[in-house]
């Protein structure tokens, strides 16, 4: 190869650039940072006072909404103890005790054997007797069988009887199940 042809080949030679000069500056003294405008910081404080706000407020609410549901509860309760003991009262009086002594109260008896009488001829069968005025069966007799919750109920109204009594009399008397009045304090033994 020629220097002819290595020339073309070459590119051609190019005047260096010139270097920007850097500009460079002593350094006095820091920047000093801004402050954080007071609206920022005050709006901040408002939003955290808010979301707590909030969350008293929830929690008041779900709170009072646990007492309702417990007052709600109590009274369920309470009204399904009123409920048993209406039941049983209604068993008490619709038994067959306190039935046949309510009859025997009025003065109603008990007839012997049956009769029947026969629409086709009208006549009647058995013995065609009334009643001669002497029960066959007494509900107050030894053979009697008692109903607990109507002596249950006898007994409470004695006691309602006695309170009333008591307290229209000025005899007090006291209830055997109930623990002493205390009047002087709490009772203590005597010591030495």
């Amino acid at each position: 190869m020629s220097r002819a042809t290595a020339a073309a080949l070459l590119p051609e030679p190019t005047a260096p650039r010139e270097r920007p000069s850097r500009r460079l500056t002593p350094v006095t003294a820091p920047v000093r940072k801004r402050r954080p405008k007071l609206v920022y910081a005050l709006t901040a404080l408002a939003g955290a006072a808010l979301i707590g706000g909030a969350q008293i407020g929830l929690s008041l609410a779900i709170t009072h909404d646990a007492f309702v549901l417990s007052s709600l509860t109590s009274d369920q309760r309470e009204l399904d103890l009123q409920t048993k003991a209406l039941e049983e009262e209604l068993a008490g009086v619709s038994s067959p005790q306190l039935l046949a002594i309510k009859a025997a109260d009025l003065g109603m008896v008990v007839a012997g054997p049956s009769s029947y009488l026969r629409l086709s001829d009208a006549a009647v069968l058995g013995t065609n007797a009334g009643a001669d005025g002497n029960s066959t069966i007494d509900p107050n007799g030894s053979g009697a069988v008692y109903n607990t919750l109507l002596e249950r109920k006898r007994a409470v109204a004695a006691q309602n009887a006695e309170k009333k009594k008591a307290n229209d009399g000025g005899t007090k008397t006291v209830d055997p199940n109930l623990p002493p009045p205390i009047t002087d304090g709490l009772p203590s033994p005597e010591t030495h």
